[in-house]
C-alpha cells in the first residue's frame, strides 16, 4: 500500500498524468465509455468472494454487463449532475484520497521529531492568561518590565499567572513531557533556547510567556507502590498527628515489613491501596512534581523517606525501572498523538500547497479591485442590491492549468453578512473564492489520480455507480413496482398461476378499539366507507377517529394469525396484550377465499416478482439502446490470469 501511495504522489508531482495503456488495457467499452481489465478483475473478485456458488467469468460478464448498461443510462439521464449526487461524490472522492495525497516525508519528519523531543525533558516556567486579546498586550507589558529589570519572572508568575499550581512555585511547572502538552506550546518550548523568554504563545487554552532554565534526558518510566495518608482539608493539629502517623509506617516498612501489606491496611489512596499501593507504569512529569522526582530518584527495591504533596504524605516504594522505549515501540502512540492534534493535517496542507503551486493557481487581484468598486459605487455598501449584482457577474476571479472559478459561483457561498465596508466584503469574498480555488484544484489531482492508481479508481468508480445503480434502479423498479399499482396488478392476472394456495385465506379488516363502545360506533362508520381501497379506508378511519382506534387489512390462512384464528376459524381467544390500549376488536368485511384475487392479496410476493420483470424489461431495453464492444482478446487473457 505505501509503496503504491509513494508511485502515485511521485507521479502526479512530476506531472505524469497517465500509466501505459499495456499495464490496464481496456476490456470493453459500454455508450463510449471505456472499462478498464483492473475494475473488471477487482468486482469479479469481490462479488465471488461473497458467493456460495462463484459464478464462471462468462456468466459475470453478462451480469457486469448488465450493471454497467444501467450505470451509463442513471449518467444518460443526468442523475451525476444533481447537486446532491455531485456533494456526496466529491465528499467521498476526498475521504478516500487522503492516503495517496499525504507528504509523507513531512508525516515522517514530524513523527521523528516526536520522538527524539520524548527523549528531552526542559525545566519549564510560564505565566499563563486567559485566552482574551488584551492578554496578549498584558503579557508584553510584563515581558518588557522582567527585561529591563523592574520584576522577576517569579514575581510576576505570582501576580498574574491564572495557572496557580505553577504560580505559587513562580511559574515552574517543572519538568514536562511534550506528549503531555499542547502541541503550540510544546513546539515553542522545545525550540527555545535555555534562559531567553519566549515570544507570547497561543496554545488553544491560553496565552503564555515562558522561559526554560534546563533540558534532562527522559529517565524512562518507573512502577512503584506507596502508602498515602490525606492531609487536604486537616487542621494543622490533625495534620501533625498525620505527620507522626506516616513517620511510624516508615520505620516499620523500612525494618522489613511487607510494604503491600501495610499499603493494603493503612494507605488512604483507594484507587491503589486494595492493589498494595502499586500504581500502572509512568514516565516523569506525569505526577505531581514532589512525587515524581522522589520516585525517579530512587533505586529499585528502595523506599523513600515521607514526603509532602497537595495530597498528603507519602511513602514510595520504587519496584523498578525500565529505559525509554525505542522508535519502534513508540511509534503507533507517536502517530495516534500526531493524529490528535494540528499535526493531522499538516501532511495533507502540505499536499494541497504544492499542487496549487503545481497547477499555477491563483486569484485574480485586478478582478477582485472590480469587485471592490462596484461596491464601494453602491450607495448602502454592501447591501443586497450590491450582493445581486456581484452574483449576475460572470467575472473569473481565480484561475489554474485547466480551470477556472467566476464570482457568480462564489457568491452563494458568500456568507450574506451585509453593511460591510467595500475593502472588507473583498476579503470575504476572496477568502471564499480561494477556498473554492483549492476544491478546484485538489478535484483535478483526484481525477489525474484515478489514471495513475487503479486501486483508488476502482474504489471511486464503485462508489460512484453505487449512487448512481441505486437512483436509476428506484426509478426504473423499486419505486415504480411499489407505486404502479395498475401495472402489478396487470402483471398479478397475467401470471395468476403462480400465485396458489393450498389452504383458503380470510381476508378482512381487524378493527381494535379502547372501549366496546367505541368498537361499536366504529364499525357502524365503517359501512358509511368504500372497504374495496385500503388505503382511503384506513386513512379515512384514523382521521375519524384518531389514535382511539386502529385498523389492520389482514390475509390469513388458520394458525397464522391468533386473533383470526379466534374471530374466523374457531380458535381461542388470544390473550390481551397489556401494553396495549386497543383491547377491544372486531373483523369488518370478512371473507374467506380459496385463491388470490388481486394483487394486494400476495402483495409481498407480488412486487418482488413484479421487480424482476421490470428489471428484465428494463436491461432488455439497455442491451438494444447503448453499444456494448467487448475486446475478446482481452478477455480471454483475463480469463487465462484468474484461472491460474
Amino acid at each position: 500500500m505505501k509503496k503504491h501511495i509513494a508511485l502515485a504522489t511521485a507521479l502526479l508531482f512530476s506531472g505524469i498524468a497517465a500509466i501505459g495503456a499495456d499495464s490496464d488495457p481496456v476490456l470493453m467499452n459500454i455508450n463510449g465509455s471505456d472499462i478498464h481489465v483492473s475494475e473488471f478483475e477487482y468486482l469479479y473478485n469481490k462479488n465471488n468472494s461473497q458467493q456460495i456458488q462463484p459464478q464462471t467469468m462468462d456468466e459475470y460478464l453478462q451480469m457486469f454487463i448488465d450493471y454497467k448498461l444501467k450505470v451509463a443510462d442513471a449518467i444518460a439521464n443526468g442523475l451525476d449532475n444533481t447537486p446532491d449526487f455531485k456533494k456526496e461524490f466529491s465528499s467521498f472522492k476526498s475521504d478516500l484520497s487522503k492516503p495517496y495525497l499525504r507528504d509523507t516525508d513531512l508525516e515522517n519528519k514530524l513523527i521523528q521529531e516526536e520522538y527524539q523531543r520524548r527523549l528531552r525533558h526542559p525545566r519549564v516556567h510560564h505565566i499563563m492568561m486567559n485566552p482574551v486579546q488584551q492578554s496578549m498586550v498584558r503579557l508584553d507589558s510584563i515581558k518588557a518590565e522582567i527585561l529591563s529589570g523592574k520584576t522577576t519572572f517569579a514575581q510576576a508568575a505570582e501576580k498574574f499567572s491564572i495557572d496557580r499550581a505553577s504560580a505559587v512555585k513562580g511559574g515552574n511547572m517543572g519538568f514536562v513531557a511534550t506528549d503531555r502538552l499542547p502541541y503550540k506550546f510544546a513546539e515553542a518550548v522545545y525550540n527555545l533556547p535555555i534562559g531567553a523568554l519566549s515570544p507570547i504563545i497561543d496554545s488553544g487554552m491560553g496565552y503564555h510567556l515562558v522561559y526554560v532554565d534546563s533540558v534532562k534526558d527522559d529517565p524512562g518510566q518507573v512502577q512503584v507502590e506507596h502508602i498515602l495518608l490525606i492531609t487536604r482539608g486537616k487542621s494543622p493539629e490533625e495534620e501533625t498527628a498525620i505527620k507522626n502517623r506516616i513517620d511510624s509506617l516508615y520505620n516499620v516498612a523500612v525494618s522489613g515489613a511487607d510494604f503491600s501489606e501495610l499499603a493494603r491496611n493503612y494507605s488512604q489512596d483507594p484507587g491503589s491501596a486494595r492493589n498494595g499501593g502499586k500504581l500502572p507504569w509512568f514516565g516523569t512529569g506525569e505526577m505531581v512534581a514532589e512525587f515524581d522526582s522522589t520516585s525517579f530518584a530512587l533505586k529499585d527495591n528502595e523506599i523513600s523517606k515521607p514526603i509532602k504533596t497537595s495530597y498528603g504524605y507519602h511513602i514510595v516504594h520504587r519496584i523498578q525501572g525500565r529505559p525509554v522505549a525505542s522508535f519502534e515501540d513508540m511509534k503507533k502512540d507517536i502517530m495516534d498523538r500526531i493524529g490528535s492534534d494540528e499535526r493531522a493535517s499538516m501532511p495533507e496542507q502540505a499536499i494541497r500547497e504544492r499542487m496549487m503551486k503545481q497547477k499555477n493557481a491563483k486569484l485574480d487581484e485586478s478582478a477582485f479591485d472590480k469587485v471592490q468598486s462596484m461596491i464601494a459605487a453602491s450607495p448602502a455598501g454592501y447591501d443586497s442590491t450590491a450582493i445581486a449584482q456581484l452574483a449576475d457577474m460572470d467575472l473569473i476571479v481565480a484561475t489554474f492549468d485547466g480551470g477556472s472559478v467566476k464570482l457568480k459561483n462564489v457568491m452563494p457561498l458568500v456568507p450574506l453578512t451585509r453593511n460591510r465596508d467595500a475593502k472588507s466584503a473583498r476579503g470575504m469574498i476572496s477568502g471564499v473564492a480561494y477556498s473554492m480555488l483549492q476544491q478546484a484544484v485538489m478535484d483535478k489531482v483526484r481525477d489525474e489520480l484515478a489514471l495513475i492508481q487503479p486501486e483508488y479508481r476502482n474504489l471511486v468508480n464503485e462508489y460512484r455507480d453505487g449512487i448512481l445503480l441505486y437512483e436509476i434502479s428506484n426509478k426504473n423498479v423499486w419505486d415504480k413496482a411499489a407505486k404502479d399499482t395498475q401495472g402489478l396488478n396487470d402483471y398479478f392476472k397475467k401470471n395468476i398461476k403462480k400465485y396458489r394456495w393450498d389452504s383458503p385465506r380470510l381476508k378482512s379488516y381487524i378493527i381494535f378499539a379502547t372501549s366496546d363502545s367505541l368498537l361499536s360506533e366504529a364499525l357502524t362508520y365503517a359501512k358509511t366507507l368504500d372497504s374495496a381501497q385500503p388505503t382511503q379506508f384506513v386513512q379515512d378511519m384514523r382521521k375519524k377517529f384518531g389514535r382511539e382506534i386502529k385498523v389492520e387489512r389482514v390475509i390469513a390462512s388458520k394458525g397464522e394469525n391468533p386473533i383470526t384464528d379466534y374471530l374466523a376459524f374457531g380458535g381461542d381467544k388470544a390473550a390481551a396484550d397489556a401494553k396495549s390500549s386497543w383491547k377491544h376488536y372486531a373483523l369488518f368485511d370478512n371473507r374467506l377465499i380459496s385463491q388470490p384475487e388481486e394483487a394486494t392479496d400476495v402483495r409481498g410476493q407480488a412486487v418482488t416478482d413484479y421487480q424482476a420483470y421490470l428489471d428484465s424489461e428494463w436491461v432488455k431495453s439497455l442491451r438494444k439502446k447503448y453499444p456494448v464492444k467487448v475486446d475478446k482478446k482481452v478477455f480471454k487473457q483475463v480469463k487465462e490470469n484468474i484461472n491460474k
